[in-house]
């Protein structure tokens, strides 16, 4: 029996001793890394809230099995938000309708949440009309059964099973009302029952699980009370994944006793949250970096591998060698010789002798060792 077939499904409840000092720690957390988000300049706001926002589109996609192009959506975002000296690129509909719908969750959070908006959202991620090659109903809620299944055909999973077409319309209208009420309830707790509920009534053909991480996103957003973006929890989600998909199943498998969800889920946001502190000083550096060097130069390959290198920093430093270069970059080892010795003597690139190999690493302004290359 899953937890909509029980009479009053959304009267959530849980053990407010146990989840109360998990959540004061977890807000105590978020509001001084906003603190100290709000004491940089201007410049560096913007920066690590794009940045925020990249991991953010890219990893809830992936917890879908859809790779985004990281470029492509920093692109996106940076022309969205206006931010100057963006390089533009132009961007595919499926990057630009998640970004739009993230953008619109993260800052206009304080728009209410209404069945249009809701809809809108849909059709941003299926402009065509199709997911893959399906066709499905866009901005609508979906016409048939919606089961969750996983494994080869013949020998399916079934994981979870929503309730039906014909009761999806009433549980959406109740959803949504509990959404726009004003209520004593934290706003992060609300953040995460909120998408419970959602991926529960699971409303469409397809979408549901990154519509239902927007939902997160929008109220969290709406607990900063600000459009600072210093984390993200999708990525800290994608890192959990199995776990994450598992706390959901068994939860819709339960009683409306939510406490095992709720303690998992606030775990995962301070894990995002701690994890932020890291990814603050990368982006700083990442910032400054490239303020530095903003007149010189360089090409789209050397663009790429050194966002690359910020964007997957590992305080383990593991070697990235000329072959690997030359893979991300899709170019020959010559060339990609070349890109760094190029790299080198604009001093974006700094050299390390060790013997039979020359290391390289990225000159940081602030003297993080981001990952080297080897050649």
């Amino acid at each position: 029996m899953y937890i909509h077939e029980k009479k009053d499904w959304t009267d959530f409840y849980w053990d407010d001793q146990l989840i109360s000092p998990i959540l004061a720690s977890v807000r105590h957390l978020q509001g001084r890394l906003l603190g100290r988000m709000e004491s940089l300049g201007f410049e560096f706001i913007e920066n690590a809230t794009l940045e925020s926002l990249i991991l953010e589109v890219v990893d809830t996609s992936r917890i879908e099995g859809e790779f985004l192009n990281p470029e492509l959506v920093r692109s996106s975002i940076a022309r969205k938000m206006g931010i100057e000296n963006a390089a533009f690129v132009k961007t595919p509909r499926n990057v630009d309708g998640i970004v739009d719908v993230i953008l619109d969750a993260t800052q206009n959070f304080k728009t209410p949440f209404t069945e249009k908006r809701l809809l809108g959202w849909h059709h941003s991620l299926f402009q065509s009309g199709y997911s893959g090659h399906q066709q499905i109903d866009v901005a609508k809620y979906r016409s048939g059964g919606m089961k969750v299944v996983s494994g080869i055909f013949g020998r399916e999973k079934i994981h979870f099973e929503a309730p039906s077409a014909e009761r999806v319309a009433a549980e959406m209208k109740q959803f949504l009302k509990w959404m726009n009420a004003e209520s004593r309830l934290d706003l992060v707790l609300k953040s995460m029952i909120a998408h419970f509920w959602f991926v529960t009534i699971h409303p469409f053909d397809d979408g549901n699980g990154r519509i239902g991480r927007a939902i997160l996103d929008m109220l969290l957003a709406k607990s900063d009370g600000s459009k600072i973006r210093f984390y993200s929890l999708s990525n800290q989600i994608f890192k959990e994944h199995k776990r994450y998909n598992n706390i959901i199943e068994q939860a819709q498998k339960g009683t409306q006793d939510i406490t095992v969800y709720l303690e998992w889920f606030l775990g995962c946001f301070e894990r995002a949250l701690l994890a932020s502190e890291q990814n603050l000083e990368i982006i700083l550096d990442k910032a400054k970096f490239w303020d530095s060097y903003k007149l010189i130069k360089i090409n789209e390959r050397q663009r790429l591998v050194i966002n690359y290198l910020y964007d997957n920093y590992d305080k383990k430093n593991a070697f990235l060698r000329t072959s690997a270069y030359a893979k991300l970059a899709k170019c020959s080892t010559d060339t990609a010789l070349r890109d760094l010795q190029d790299l080198v003597a604009k001093n974006m690139l700094s050299v390390e002798d060790s013997g039979k190999k020359t290391n390289y690493c990225i000159a940081s302004p602030k003297g993080i060792r981001i990952p080297k290359i080897s050649s």
